[in-house]
């Protein structure tokens, strides 16, 4: 099996990044290095700490959600790394490239080229047509028109409005005319894009829409998104990974999974308050590696049925999954599967396997696992995103999940 694991490619590095807003922000540098808290600073100087001490990484290709009560600071955030906010200290690596220092040209280069954003406010030219707002940002980089259009186009057809090309913004309705502000980012093809509530003003309906147009580009394009949201929801649909904003600090950073079942303190465990967290679990979330496993070999001589059948007895078990040398599920077999082939010497362990037992994968929600699961009387597989097994899921363990028991 293979074991080794990469670790995840930085897009973004943020490290000890500050904002302060006021006349006098190295005043309140000064006090925060002295221990002073923001509101102390505000009383005795009249200085805004609107981001304190900031440091993550946003990895290549993920979508990176952050998000926090009114106040706390994350649409400062999601400016600062573009610059539309000029920070106070620290650092923003993009690339490499830190873009707290780079200077004027270079950061208008990178915002025209590689990096979009993406506001709230639709922000369309109302006189210009779909796709001519579409191909605004090439227009303003200087491309000529037949190649901006044809690029618009292209992006346009991914988003649904290659039909409404020739259209004005007044005609569309509001859900589409914010496609059509995600298209004019994604017609400069940038590698990370910056979303500031984006689909906030849009009806659940339509954002929800939004966030599977959004889902569905980035499993095909991969680019790397920061995404600001205030939606608890709409984190946890859309976000790969999450950070927890509170007060300009930043409170945890992790995967849904690790801030639901791992909240760093009380202000994060109070966004889930009322929340089913079980809506937002995963086959690996219940997985337990309780079951018998049964290595394949094909090519030795002896078929391994009575080696099988003991492992099943050892662990009084009625099904076992038989695995390859690669830890890949080739499929289920049962005691009753494996008795009806041992004595046949021209069977092979393969052809004791259960028909239509298929593995379930890590990343299924829990309420399909639990479909799957009602629909045979044996546990599931579950396998990694290699095809690996990782653990299996009985009804038992199941329904101690959903019901929030602790599992024995």
């Amino acid at each position: 099996m293979n074991t080794a694991t990469t670790e995840p490619e930085a897009k973004v590095v943020v490290k000890d990044l500050h904002k302060v807003f006021g006349n006098k922000p190295d005043v309140a540098m000064q006090m925060l290095r002295d221990g002073k808290h923001k509101d102390e600073i505000l009383k005795q100087t009249g200085q805004v700490v609107g981001v304190l001490d900031a440091s993550f990484q946003i990895n290549k290709g993920e979508i990176f959600v952050i998000m926090g009560l009114s106040g706390s600071g994350k649409s400062t955030l999601i400016r600062l790394l573009n610059r539309l906010i000029e920070p106070t200290a620290g650092a923003i690596i993009v690339d490499g490239e830190d873009v707290a220092t780079m200077s004027k040209e270079k950061l208008l280069n990178l915002r025209r080229k590689d990096m979009s954003m993406v506001f709230q406010s639709f922000a369309l030219l109302p006189h210009r047509t779909v796709v001519e707002n579409a191909a605004f940002g090439l227009e303003i980089a200087g491309i000529d028109l037949k190649e901006r259009e044809r690029r618009a186009m292209e992006v346009l057809e991914q988003v649904g409005l290659n039909t409404f090309a020739k259209h004005l913004p007044a005609q569309l309705s509001g859900g589409m005319q914010q496609r059509v502000g995600l298209a004019r980012a994604l017609t400069v093809n940038p590698s990370l894009m910056l979303m500031d509530e984006a689909f906030s003003a849009l009806d659940p309906l339509r954002r929800t829409e939004m966030q599977d147009v959004l889902i569905k580009l980035q499993q095909e394009q991969k680019r790397t998104i920061v995404f600001v949201s205030h939606d608890l929801d709409e984190a946890l649909r859309i976000g790969n990974r999450i950070c927890i904003m509170e007060g300009g600090r930043v409170v945890q950073v992790g995967t849904s999974d690790d801030i639901l079942q791992r909240p760093a303190d009380e202000y994060v465990k109070a966004f889930f308050t009322g929340v089913d967290t079980n809506k937002y679990l995963t086959a690996k979330d219940v997985a337990q590696k309780e079951q018998v496993t049964i290595f394949d070999h094909p090519d030795e001589p002896a078929a391994g049925f009575s080696a099988a059948l003991e492992r099943m007895r050892m662990y009084d078990r009625v099904y076992a999954f038989v695995l390859d040398e690669q830890h890949k599920v080739l499929g289920i077999v049962s005691v009753e599967s494996l008795m009806a082939c041992m004595n046949d010497p021209n069977k092979k362990l393969r052809d004791a396997l259960l028909p239509g037992k298929e593995a379930i994968p890590s990343s299924m929600p829990l309420n399909e696992v639990l479909r799957k699961v009602v629909e045979y009387p044996c546990p599931l597989p579950v396998v990694d995103e290699h095809g690996e097994y990782i653990g299996a899921i009985t009804k038992t363990v199941l329904l101690r999940k959903l019901c929030k028991e602790k599992t024995a």
